[in-house]
């Protein structure tokens, strides 16, 4: 399967940061960290003999989860560069995804307004999510890993179209 299908004709999308892969990683790492504790531990109390569970369904449960936290956090670097949007006339494309591809049309008449978020960790990478709100709630997107930079002239500047869009109506 070719991996633009669903990509419309003529369209040159901008990337996000490659600072979001590694934002991406401290959450994936430290979330997944989280699920792994509870199961290490059971199986460490079992086998100092403080606690009576059968050892090898605690390690098979472990290795499970560590063979999918290496898989989740390997693609991580494809995920974020399948990410990408396209300013069009009338609309904003956002495209995300590598195995469920999604691209997302959002009218400029029916934003009604324009987010930057930025946690800590993403400040601390000069990194900022653009999120978009319409009057449907199926229609609402986002942009992650824009730069502080993009992330205001993309509010700005999609904020003005939208007021543009919804004035002519």
């Amino acid at each position: 399967m070719h991996s633009e299908a669903i990509d419309p004709a003529g369209v040159e999308w901008t990337r996000v940061d490659e600072k979001l892969i590694t934002v991406r990683l401290i959450t994936g790492v430290a979330g997944w960290l989280i699920w792994l504790v509870v199961p290490a531990a059971a199986l460490t109390l079992t086998l100092l003999g403080i606690w009576d569970i059968w050892a090898w369904l605690l390690g098979l449960v472990l290795a499970v989860l560590l063979i999918w936290a290496v898989i989740d956090l390997a693609l991580v670097p494809r995920r974020v560069r399948a990410i990408g949007y396209c300013e069009r006339q009338d609309d904003l494309l956002i495209r995300t995804g590598i195995l469920w591809q999604r691209v997302v049309a959002v009218p400029y008449g029916r934003l009604q307004y324009v987010d930057i978020e930025a946690g800590p960790i993403m400040r601390r990478f000069a990194i900022c999510t653009v999120q978009l709100k319409t009057a449907s709630a199926d229609t609402d997107a986002s942009i992650p890993g824009a730069t502080r930079a993009e992330g205001a002239r993309l509010r700005d500047e999609l904020s003005a179209r939208g007021q543009a869009r919804l004035a002519g109506l």
